[in-house]
């Protein structure tokens, strides 16, 4: 069976490469996915556009360069590249000199929920592969929590870490000693969803773990029911508390790989948390939940590096995995990824099949090359 850490995610998908509100107009920003490093930058109009990180010159990084209007300059020799990846000016070309080379690559690119997303993949599947869904984000009974963090792991180990709640022990000292039953979990073939019944069994919980979990400033010894879903390539969670109408927060993440070994991933996280009925008090509570939350997600990252240290040690996974949870969500990520590299290639979906639900859901296929840009036009002179 394929080593899961050598399988690369899919990149027929939208992924989010940065905060919105950190790309001011007039601004460049450098990022990247699975080694393709990626320059977005912001149009005087308010418009995102993501190039290739190079110029077709002296490749020399774009996301060194200057915004002018809608174009972007290289701040070598102020080529000039549009928001399409094509040249639209060379300072001092001239009739005679040679034909200047092609452009570079544009990716789609595409804002919401405050994030800055881009299609690595074929662009020809663009315009037919949906945005993840997120009816809570915008809504008036919930406020949004952003979070952005590089982790230094491969990022199936920031699924199994999520899915996994038996690793409670890990928090002890922000939650107190919580006893989690899984009640039942499905399996599809691009997805795996668990449901957990979370129990308070003693110790020192802290404040915010209640304020976020909507149990009071005190805490209780409510039963909550958490819900948790790899959609691939996404991961979700709900949190709905002993005889609560809906969640009382729901959290929507993205791991990003950022090198061409996917040895580290970035994530992105949108905490979206139910509004009290006092006005005002979730505004003063923000910063301890933030805290809290920080503080959690610094102990699971502090879990999966340790998993990533240990992978590259011994050169291989030598997982024991006893969970039937996790072995269903590494058979997910397995058959859904694509190859890192020569003899890489994850198992195919349909060995799987049997294990597949009703969704009528397939993996989807690895990414096409993306054909040559045209030549460039550029004016006489």
């Amino acid at each position: 069976m394929t080593d899961l850490r050598r399988v690369g995610t899919n990149p027929d998908f939208w992924y989010p490469v940065a905060v919105s509100r950190r790309l001011r107009p007039g601004r460049v920003l450098g990022t990247a996915f699975a080694g393709e490093r990626i320059a977005l930058y912001r149009g005087r109009s308010g418009a995102v556009h993501a190039l290739e990180d190079r110029c077709a010159h002296r490749q020399v990084p774009l996301s060194m360069g200057v915004v002018e209007g809608e174009t972007l300059l290289c701040c070598y020799h102020a080529w000039a590249y549009r928001g399409d990846g094509r040249i639209s000016r060379i300072p001092y070309l001239s009739k005679g000199d040679g034909r200047p080379p092609r452009g570079v690559r544009a990716y789609p690119v595409r804002e919401a929920y405050g994030l800055v997303f881009v299609f690595p993949g074929d662009p020809d599947k663009a315009a037919v592969t949906a945005l993840p869904e997120l009816p809570a984000f915008g809504s008036p009974k919930y406020k949004t929590m952003t979070f952005s963090r590089t982790v230094h792991c491969h990022y199936s180990f920031m699924h199994e870490n999520l899915l996994d709640m038996n690793h409670q022990f890990l928090h002890r000292g922000v939650v107190g000693k919580l006893r989690p039953e899984l009640l039942e979990h499905r399996t599809g073939a691009r997805s795996v969803e668990a449901r957990y019944l979370f129990t308070h069994a003693g110790g020192k919980r802290n404040r915010s773990a209640g304020l976020l979990a909507a149990e009071g400033i005190g805490g209780s010894h409510s039963r909550d029911v958490m819900t948790i879903r790899t959609a691939y390539p996404y991961q979700t969670l709900d949190l709905v508390p002993e005889n609560a109408e809906r969640p009382a927060f729901r959290l929507w993440a993205a791991y990003v790989p950022e090198d061409a070994e996917q040895r580290t991933c970035h994530a992105y996280g949108l905490l979206m948390i139910e509004k009290p009925g006092i006005p005002g008090a979730l505004h003063l509570a923000w910063p301890f939940i933030r805290r809290f939350t920080e503080r959690v997600f610094a102990e699971d990252r502090m879990a999966v590096e340790a998993e990533q240290r240990a992978w590259e040690e011994q050169g291989e996974d030598r997982n024991h995995e006893v969970f039937p949870l996790i072995l269903d969500v590494r058979n997910v990520l397995r058959s859904n990824g694509v190859p890192l590299g020569p003899g890489d290639a994850p198992d195919s979906p349909a060995s799987h099949e049997g294990r597949a639900s009703a969704s009528g859901c397939h993996a989807a296929e690895p990414a096409t090359p993306v054909s040559e840009m045209p030549p460039v036009e550029l004016p006489d002179g």
